[in-house]
């Protein structure tokens, strides 16, 4: 094995930077700990109750001062006194919820269960308090608020904006009802993640036949028999994670095999002690009550008020619309699949199918392996190209940093630095599986701070963020190789920690990824572009053995089948989309019953069959349950349109173009909130988004008729 490439000095490692604030005391509870270095080795379940209950009495004293504030009140005594107590009551519970992510104990669940109740009661009276709304309305009609800076100006209208979408403006009795709305759905909403997590972890396969496992990668065979070594068993045992559950159902050539995995993927969230099914009417019943309490037609319309769609209708009409312009190419990938599985003697083609003909189809079309790539996409090879491409870009500098306040020994820790060696932001990144992490990858923001803070009083800090993927862990004598989607996965929650990191609002909640739901997903999507780029794969696709850049004949072959099935693809998304808006307009609990079944009517119009239209994971769908999602699943493709267009300025002026790069920091990826999303682009591109851009890159030319 040849050495890997040098590391280039910017990338060098360096000293760990000193955590603002004082050491803690050994007695103190870690959960009310402020320093910049999140002690997260030290959380324990037993600090959970006691130390958010604290924090929430302090916040609660803090909420009745505010209110109390004389008649001339000022921003330091009203919004800016407001944003700290909310600031401190975040910094206390997101940690926690973290924790319940990625290191999730019985113990630390039922303490958490404990203490949410009463953490969703705080938010709830927090904007319904009288006093306090008084005197921010107080303050908003004097003098000093109507000479605010724009960004301050702006802040204050979206506060406001808050308590009234709050039901700051309801009489009693809805005030009441809202409170008790929000605390019941945070405990359903919980309810639901942690039997998805459930069902996930305790799912096992073990297998004792070899010729079961025919076609399966041997680094994923190696983690299958690593997992019966570990459970004293012979053969391997499969699980659901996303790296075991994709190896099958893309390489498998048992087709029982993959049926089985399907059914059990499937299944998540509908065990007897982990059903989700009576959850999910509730969860839509309160939801939009909830919207109609507050004076809105339904939870849509209630959501997308402060979005870039504006209502649920748009957002309907949007989804229609991409449904019509992906129907031509979807049917044309339908027909390749069925004539696939016609070809193999399949009696017709099924939902477990279709990932594993797509992948032998790639292969033959194409010559294109998925498993052919992976050598060249050693993980830690990976993060020093994307490093070097964040710092050709935007000039960033980014380091590992040593770190032991971490929640597990696979966590690592690193440092953001501008041009001018200022401290913008740092960040954990935990990659690998576990029984007790949640599937998917994600990004989190931690702490808001402001390194570019001017005037005497000013104290610059950095924000600070996570990301978090299930990537295939390393073997015993290899690094973890990567396919070319865990990459553009990397590159997709890098690009969201970017947002968050560089963010140059003073103001936490209009800074970083605190942007309309519809955007949030325009930086990370951009960033996955340079995948594909022929110089930026030259930055880190190398043979983790030989050193060897990814061949251009290799590079062609993907780029030839980057549209292979992406009407398939894109129509999938559109689905979810379809069911997300669907439930959350017309499904109605006490007429239209099971939700799943309601789900699967509603798909067969955009599905092959019924049997793939049940193909649906309504059960388990952490994102519109448990995961920020609800009603807002469409941002994902409305702002993958608004990426395609964004990064053909960048395939014209040049993908490493530095002026641009910066151009596009200084006027997108650093403002945040600062104004509204569509001022944003204008800004940048000089014109208003083109509705085809998506289109043209993803699929192609329509497909000419039989």
């Amino acid at each position: 094995m040849t050495s890997p490439p040098l590391i280039p000095p910017h990338l060098m490692p360096m000293a760990p930077t000193t955590p603002t604030g004082s050491t803690p005391r050994p007695d103190e509870n870690p959960v009310q700990d402020r320093n910049f270095a999140i002690p997260f080795h030290r959380i324990r379940p037993e600090h959970v109750v006691p130390g958010i209950r604290a924090v929430l009495d302090e916040a609660r004293e803090e909420v009745e001062s505010i209110a109390s504030t004389p008649e001339a009140p000022t921003w330091d005594t009203t919004v800016g006194r407001f944003d700290g107590l909310t600031r401190r009551v975040r910094r206390a519970t997101t940690p926690v919820q973290h924790l319940l992510g990625v290191k999730e104990s019985p113990a630390l669940r039922e303490a958490w269960r404990e203490i949410l109740p009463e953490i969703s009661a705080f938010w709830s009276r927090l904007y319904l308090h009288e006093g306090l709304w008084g005197t921010l309305r107080r303050y908003a009609d004097t003098d000093e608020a109507r000479d605010l800076d724009p960004l301050r100006t702006r802040h204050l209208e979206r506060t406001l904006r808050d308590f009234r979408r709050a039901g700051a403006e309801l009489e009693a009795e809805g005030r009441a009802r809202l409170e008790a709305i929000e605390v019941e759905l945070s405990r359903l909403e919980q309810s639901f993640s942690e039997h998805v997590l459930d069902d996930t972890a305790n799912y096992t396969l073990h297998l004792e036949d070899p010729s079961r496992l025919e076609g399966i990668p041997a680094d994923a065979l190696a983690r299958f028999r690593a997992r019966a070594e570990a459970d004293d068993l012979d053969g391997w045992v499969l699980t659901l994670d996303a790296p075991s559950y994709l190896a099958v159902m893309k390489h498998a050539h048992d087709r029982a095999l993959r049926r089985t995995l399907h059914g059990a993927y499937l299944a998540k969230g509908t065990g007897e002690e982990t059903d989700n099914r009576p959850l999910i009417p509730r969860i839509l019943e309160l939801r939009r009550e909830k919207a109609k309490l507050l004076g809105f037609r339904d939870y849509p319309d209630y959501r997308l008020a402060e979005q870039m769609a504006g209502t649920g209708e748009r957002a309907r009409n949007f989804i229609e619309e991409m449904i019509d312009r992906t129907r031509p190419y979807w049917l044309r990938d339908l027909n390749v699949l069925q004539s696939a599985a016609e070809a193999r003697g399949m009696e017709r083609l099924r939902p477990w199918d279709t990932g594993y003909l797509t992948e032998q189809l790639r292969k033959e079309e194409y010559d294109l392996d998925e498993e052919e790539l992976r050598p060249y996409f050693p993980l830690p090879g990976v993060l020093d190209g994307l490093f070097r491409i964040a710092h050709r870009l935007f000039g960033l500098t980014i380091r590992e940093i040593p770190n032991e306040a971490v929640w597990h020994e696979d966590v690592l820790f690193y440092e953001i630095r501008d041009e001018e060696g200022r401290h913008l932001g740092s960040f954990y990144a935990d990659f690998f599986p576990r029984p007790e992490k949640r599937q998917g990858a994600w990004m989190a923001d931690f702490i808001y701070g402001d390194p570019f803070a001017e005037g005497a009083s000013a104290t610059p800090s950095p924000h600070l963020g996570n990301i978090c993927a299930n990537f295939p862990p390393p073997g015993k004598d290899q690094p973890a190789l990567l396919s070319h989607r865990d990459v553009e996965t990397l590159f997709h929650e890098f690009g969201h920690l970017l947002h968050h990191c560089v963010s140059r609002v003073p103001i936490e909640g209009r800074g970083g990824i605190n942007v309309a739901w519809d955007w949030v997903e325009l930086p990370s999507q951009l960033l996955e572009n340079w995948c594909w780029e022929r110089e930026a794969l030259e930055l880190f696709a190398r043979h983790w053995k030989s050193g060897e850049v990814l061949p251009e004949a290799i590079h062609q072959r993907m780029l030839r089948a980057r549209r292979f099935m992406g009407g398939w693809a894109q129509m999938r998304q559109l689905a979810l989309g379809t069911l997300d808006l669907g439930l959350h307009t017309e499904y109605d609990p006490e007429v239209d019953e099971d939700p799943v079944e309601w789900v699967t009517e509603r798909l067969i119009p955009i599905s092959p069959n019924r049997e793939f239209a049940a193909a649906h994971p309504l059960p388990a769908f952490l994102h519109l349950f448990s995961g920020g999602y609800a009603a807002s699943y469409y941002a994902y493709l409305w702002s993958e349109v608004l990426e395609a267009d964004l990064f053909s300025r960048f395939r014209t002026e040049g993908v490493f173009n530095r002026e641009l790069g910066q151009a596009y920091l200084d006027t997108i990826l650093s403002q945040g909130d600062r104004e509204d999303a569509d001022i944003l682009f204008r800004r940048f591109m000089g014109r208003d988004p083109d509705p085809e851009a998506l289109v043209r890159r993803n699929l192609g030319e329509p497909p000419t008729a039989a």
